[in-house]
C-alpha cells in the first residue's frame, strides 16, 4: 500500500460538500478581492492567534516582503536569520534590499540557537527573523531580550507552525509581526496560494493594508508605491472552512507523532523533540540519523513518501553565493542537511499506515 507524504485528496473528500457549496455562494456573489470572506477570516485568525489585525495577503513570501518592508527595513540594514529553512525566508531580506545576515540553529529544535544571534549583531542590524520549523517554536523570549537590548525588531516566520504556542501564546502574536503562508502543504492550507500577515500595531497593519493593493487606501489614490497582493476570496472562503477543524487537525498530528515516537523509540535514530515551553504542530515530522540515505531508499522501495526538509541549506544555494556564507559558522546547520529525513504526516493518517511506515524504517535500518 502506498502512503503519501501528505494526502490533500483525503481531506478533500471529507470537506467537498462544504467546500463546493461555499465556492458557489462565493462564485455567485462575484466580490473576487478582499471581499466578505477574506474580511471574515481575517478577524477569525487574528482572534485565533491573540492579535489584533491580520492582513491577508497573496501568499507567504509576500507575507514576509510586505511586512519587513512596511516595517522599514531595506537597503544597508541586516536581518539576522537560519541557513535552515526555505529559501523564501532568506528571498524577503534579499527584495527589500536588505542583507541576510545567517546564524546556526540548535540542533534538537532545528530553529535558531539565540546564543549565536548575539555574537552577529552589528550597528546595520535591523532585524531578527526566527522561523518556527516544522511546527516547532523558537526561543522567543530569549530572541526578544536580545532585540530590547539592542532595539531590534523581530519578524516571526511562522509558516510550518499554524496553531503552535509558546508558553502558552500562539506563534505570530510574540513580536513586532508574524508571517504565515497557506500553501497547499500546510496544517492551515489554501487551494492554490494565500498568506497572512499578523500584528498589534494598528499603524503597521494600516500600511500593510495600503502595499498590497497598489498603495492605496481609497480606490484611485495612491500614497506610495505598492504591490499587487491580494488574498483572493475563493481561498479565503476555503480557509474558514478549514480553520474550523485546525485544531482538532493539530491534535491529530500530535496523536501521530507520539505513535512514530513509540514505535521508532528502539532504533538509533533522533525523534522530534518538543520543548517545555512549545506546543509542536507537527507540519512535519522529521527525524534525524546518519543512515538516512538507507530509510529513504527502504520508502521509495516500498512506495512511501518522504522529503529531505532542508538537504541544501540556503547557505549553499547557487543562487545566494554572492553573500559569500562561511560554513563554519553552520556547523549544526550543515549536520541537521546530511541527517533529516521526513516521513507522512497528515491528519488523515491512520495507525496501519503509520505502523507501516515504521516497519520500513526499521527494515531500511536493518
Amino acid at each position: 500500500m502506498s502512503i503519501p507524504l501528505v494526502d490533500l485528496v483525503t481531506q478533500y473528500e471529507g470537506l467537498r460538500e462544504e467546500v463546493l457549496a461555499a465556492l458557489d455562494e462565493t462564485l455567485s456573489g462575484m466580490q473576487l478581492n478582499l471581499g466578505p470572506n477574506v474580511q471574515a477570516l481575517e478577524e477569525e485568525w487574528s482572534e485565533y492567534c491573540g492579535v489584533a489585525h491580520s492582513v491577508g495577503v497573496a501568499n507567504g513570501t509576500d507575507a514576509l516582503y510586505l511586512l519587513l518592508r512596511a516595517l522599514g527595513i531595506g537597503p544597508g540594514d541586516e536581518v539576522i536569520t537560519v541557513s535552515f529553512t526555505f529559501i523564501a525566508t532568506i528571498e524577503a531580506i534579499i527584495h527589500v534590499g536588505a542583507t541576510p545576515v545567517l546564524v546556526d540553529i540548535q540542533p534538537d529544535t532545528f530553529c535558531i540557537e539565540p546564543a549565536k544571534v548575539l555574537g552577529k549583531v552589528t550597528p546595520r542590524t535591523k532585524a531578527i527573523l526566527p522561523v518556527h520549523l516544522y511546527g516547532h517554536p523558537a526561543d522567543m523570549d530569549a530572541l526578544n531580550a536580545i532585540a530590547k537590548e539592542h532595539d531590534l525588531l523581530v519578524v516571526e516566520d511562522a509558516a510550518q507552525a499554524h496553531g503552535a504556542s509558546y508558553k502558552g501564546h500562539r506563534v505570530g502574536a510574540l513580536a513586532d509581526g508574524g508571517t504565515f503562508s497557506f500553501y497547499p502543504s500546510k496544517n492551515l492550507a489554501a487551494y492554490g496560494e494565500g498568506g497572512m500577515i499578523t500584528t498589534d500595531d494598528e499603524a503597521l497593519a494600516d500600511e500593510l493594508r495600503a502595499l498590497r493593493v497598489h498603495g492605496s487606501g481609497e480606490r484611485f489614490v495612491h500614497r506610495v508605491v505598492g504591490y499587487n497582493s491580494r488574498l483572493h476570496e475563493v481561498q479565503a472562503a476555503v480557509l474558514r472552512i478549514k480553520l474550523r477543524r485546525l485544531e482538532g487537525w493539530n491534535e491529530q498530528r500530535r496523536q501521530h507523532a507520539a505513535r512514530y515516537n513509540e514505535l521508532l523509540s528502539d532504533l538509533d535514530v533522533t525523534l522530534p523533540t518538543e520543548q517545555a515551553w512549545a506546543h509542536h504542530v507537527y507540519h512535519l515530522y522529521t527525524i534525524r540519523t546518519p543512515r538516512r540515505d538507507e530509510i529513504a531508499a527502504a520508502l521509495e522501495a516500498a512506495g512511501i513518501g518522504y522529503a529531505l526538509h532542508y538537504c541544501k541549506p540556503s547557505h549553499l544555494q547557487e543562487a545566494l553565493a554572492e553573500y559569500h556564507f562561511d560554513p563554519a559558522e553552520l556547523p549544526e546547520t550543515e549536520r541537521a542537511a546530511s541527517e533529516i529525513i521526513s516521513l507522512p504526516m497528515y491528519p488523515e493518517l491512520t495507525d496501519e499506515q503509520i505502523e507501516q511506515v515504521c516497519d520500513v524504517v526499521h527494515q531500511g535500518l536493518c
